[in-house]
């Protein structure tokens, strides 16, 4: 299949980030290489008839969500038409060629690898960050961290004789890489500058070396579990993200029901115990975070309020807050208003029920125990994820798209070995959809006014 090393090099450059990692890269646009060869190699499976992928359910619905969102940039602030219809295109990209370019187990699985090892790539950066010593790093135009050499205890350790004079300077713990910490949290580069993205994004990689164990059960692989569960757990508690500690217990909290029932809950709650003591910020810190979360999504309901149709435009939010959202489910319907949160929490719904429908079809199929163990992982991921964005402006954000993607590579290929399974979305489907948004912005209207009293 020639679309697959293009999928494989665009996770990579995805997560991984090479171009910013090595110096000499910088001037090549790796990551639109990577897009083109990806899409060029499907296009041409499908007119080699090599492959010939079935239409994944969430299709008309992601194409639906860039239609709406283009329409309401369009109105609000058609400027901005031109760069949201590139970041949106990217996005729907991603997706696509993810979800119809896998039509195997086999090539799933080596998807599944591919981003496994780069989370654990990331991981394993955040942890070298988190204990490496405290240098001086200057702030580049666009507020990026560029390490000088020095070392520091304090930021005005960075003020010396050899600092430049106009520039300001921190003090942070110098990873590989060329990667900083931001006020002591350890995070990666690109689209995982911020700590919390890089919590969230490392947690849900998780079931995926739960989904290598369970394939095959040797000592070799329990201990490769063990391993990965160690170090990205350990990255969660250096990130100091409440987010991501939350994605995690969500991920085990999904193993452990399933292996042990409800008492599962209370032993992953023990396991997590030490990521809960140690991780996470408190005091003025934690407290002014809450209260500019506070205020995004007070903001967010006012803007529902004066556009519940259309909202303010995709990309929009920040023109009228000095911050985002902090919550996916509040940024969307604040830029694309009430439809648009239909959409997109559809897109959602319909990647949830892929896993959990194969989990329940192929239940009672021992020779489908390929297709139970990527159910689970995938519906572990999910419910990680889906917990993750509550805190964070993942609306249209690269690793939402990928694990979209992901569900619909497991539908294509999960109807390449068994074609009469399906995975339907009618009116249930979209009632369930409605009352869960419906509560979400009005538990969050309320939670707003509670607070500010």
């Amino acid at each position: 299949m020639f679309a697959i090393p293009g999928i494989l090099l665009l996770m990579v450059a995805t997560y991984a980030r090479p171009h910013e990692l090595v110096p000499a890269l910088k001037s090549i646009p790796i990551l639109y290489m990577f897009f083109g060869l990806a899409l060029y190699g499907l296009v041409l499976d499908m007119k080699l008839r090599v492959s010939r992928p079935p239409s994944t359910p969430q299709l008309p619905w992601v194409g639906l969500l860039i239609g709406w969102a283009l329409l309401g940039v369009a109105v609000r602030n058609s400027s901005e038409l031109v760069p949201s219809a590139v970041h949106l295109g990217v996005g729907f990209i991603v997706y696509f060629v993810i979800a119809h370019g896998v039509q195997t187990f086999r090539t799933f699985q080596v998807l599944a690898a591919t981003i496994l090892t780069v989370c654990l790539f990331i991981a394993m950066v955040g942890v070298h960050q988190g204990l490496a010593p405290w240098g001086c790093a200057k702030l580049d135009q666009d507020l990026h961290a560029v390490p000088d050499g020095r070392s520091c205890e304090q930021p005005l350790d960075c003020r010396g004789v050899e600092a430049e004079p106009g520039v300001e300077y921190v003090c942070e713990r110098l990873g590989l890489f060329g990667t900083t910490s931001i006020g002591g949290r350890v995070r990666y580069l690109g689209m995982l500058q911020d700590p919390n993205e890089t919590a969230l994004a490392v947690a849900i990689g998780i079931p995926f070396a739960f989904a290598f164990a369970q394939r095959r059960r040797s000592l070799g692989r329990k201990l490769f579990l063990l391993f990965a569960l160690i170090l990205v757990a350990t990255c969660v508690v250096l990130t100091k993200s409440r987010g991501g500690q939350l994605v995690m217990m969500s991920v085990l909290a999904v193993y452990f029901v399933k292996q042990f029932g409800p008492k599962g809950l209370i032993l992953g709650a023990i396991l997590a115990a030490p990521a809960l003591l140690l991780g996470g910020r408190s005091g003025e810190e934690a407290s002014q975070s809450s209260q500019e979360r506070l205020e995004a999504w007070r903001t967010g309901i006012d803007l529902f309020r004066q556009f519940p149709l259309m909202g303010v435009g995709q990309g929009q939010f920040t023109e009228h807050h000095y911050l985002t959202a902090h919550n996916s489910y509040m940024l969307t319907v604040a830029e694309l208003g009430f439809p648009g949160l239909m959409i997109w929490g559809s897109i959602l719904y319909i990647s949830l029920k892929i896993p959990r429908s194969a989990m329940s079809y192929f239940a009672n199929k021992p020779e489908a125990e390929v297709a139970l163990t990527w159910a689970l992982a995938l519906h572990a991921a999910l419910v990680g994820l889906l917990a993750g964005i509550f805190f964070l402006s993942f609306s249209y954000h690269f690793v939402l798209w990928i694990y979209v993607g992901l569900c619909g590579a497991f539908y294509s290929a999960a109807k390449t070995h068994d074609p009469e399974w399906e995975v339907t979305f009618g009116r249930r489907d979209l009632l369930a959809v409605g009352t869960v948004a419906t509560a979400l912005v009005t538990l969050i209207f309320l939670y707003t006014r509670v607070k500010h009293g």
